[in-house]
C-alpha cells in the first residue's frame, strides 16, 4: 500500500508564501532593531541613545524608563512560556509563531528606544586610552559573542527563519536535538554572557544607563530559572546532567582543567 501526499492548492501555496514572506519581515525588523541597539547603548552614530540630553525631571524619566523595560520584560518572559505557546498558537499559525514572538519584541525594543528617558548624571567616566580601549572591546565583544552563540545554537531557528522556511517547502517541523557546542561547553548562557557585557562595558556609565543595566541583569538573572525550567521538561536528564557539569555564566578553569 502507498501513500500519497496531499496535492497543494492555490491557496495553500499562496499562504505558505506568505507566511515565508512574513517570516522574512520579522527577521528584517529585529535585524534592524539590533544594529540600532548597538548604537543605542553604546552612545553613538544613532540619533537618539541611552545617554542622549535629559529632557523631563530624574522622577519623571526614572518611571519611564521603568515601566518601559517592565514592558519588555513581560512580554519577553510570557510569550516564551510553553503554556502561552499552546494558547497563542489557538490563534497564530505554529508556523509563524517564532515569527510573531520576534516581531513582538522587536517592536518592545524600539518603543524603548524611542520613550526612553535619558537622565544625566554620571556615574563613572573613564578617561584614560587604555581603560576605554579595554571597555570598548569588551562592549564590542558583547555583541559578537551574541552573534556567535545564537549561530552555534541554529540563529535561523532562534528567530523563526527555519519554521517558516521548512512550512514554504512543505516539510514538518523537527525540534532541535539538545547539543552543546563550542562556548556552551564552558558555559550554559552564552547569549546571556554576552548580552550583559554590552550592558555594563562602558567608560562613560550614566544613571540611565546603570538603571538600563541593573534591571535587564536582574531580568536576565529570573528569566534563566525559567527558562531551565522548561528546558527540562523537553530534554530531561540531558539537561540535568548538562546544568550539574557546566557553569551558568562564569566559566570555571578548575572544571576545564579537569576534563
Amino acid at each position: 500500500m502507498t501513500t500519497q501526499s496531499v496535492p497543494q492548492t492555490k491557496n495553500n501555496k499562496l499562504e505558505r508564501l506568505a507566511a515565508f514572506a512574513y517570516g522574512l519581515f520579522c527577521y528584517a525588523v529585529f535585524f534592524g532593531t539590533f544594529l540600532y541597539a548597538v548604537g543605542f547603548i553604546g552612545d553613538f552614530i544613532v540619533p537618539k541613545t541611552i545617554d542622549s540630553a535629559p529632557l523631563v525631571s530624574l522622577p519623571n524619566a526614572l518611571l519611564v524608563n521603568l515601566g518601559l523595560l517592565s514592558i519588555f520584560a513581560v512580554q519577553h518572559s510570557v510569550m516564551a512560556r510553553p503554556a502561552f505557546k499552546r494558547q497563542w498558537t489557538k490563534i497564530v499559525p505554529k508556523p509563524v509563531e517564532r515569527s510573531t514572538y520576534v516581531l513582538f519584541s522587536s517592536l518592545c525594543l524600539i518603543a524603548l528606544f524611542y520613550f526612553w528617558q535619558p537622565m544625566g548624571i554620571t556615574i563613572w567616566n573613564v578617561q584614560h586610552p587604555v581603560g576605554q580601549a579595554i571597555l570598548y572591546s569588551l562592549y564590542a565583544s558583547g555583541w559578537l559573542v551574541i552573534l556567535g552563540a545564537s549561530f552555534l545554537i541554529n540563529h535561523f531557528d532562534l528567530f523563526g527563519l527555519r519554521q517558516v522556511f521548512l512550512y514554504l517547502i512543505g516539510k514538518p517541523y523537527t525540534q532541535l536535538r539538545f547539543a552543546t557546542p563550542g562556548m556552551y561547553k564552558h558555559v550554559r548562557h552564552p547569549l546571556y554572557v554576552g548580552w550583559l557585557l554590552a550592558f555594563w562595558a562602558t567608560p562613560h556609565m550614566t544613571a540611565a544607563h546603570l538603571v538600563f543595566a541593573l534591571v535587564t541583569t536582574a531580568y536576565i538573572l529570573s528569566a534563566i530559572q525559567l527558562e531551565e525550567r522548561d528546558l527540562i521538561q523537553v530534554h530531561g536528564e540531558n539537561y540535568i546532567n548538562y546544568r550539574r557539569r557546566v557553569p551558568m555564566l562564569i566559566p570555571s578553569l578548575r572544571r576545564r582543567t579537569e576534563r
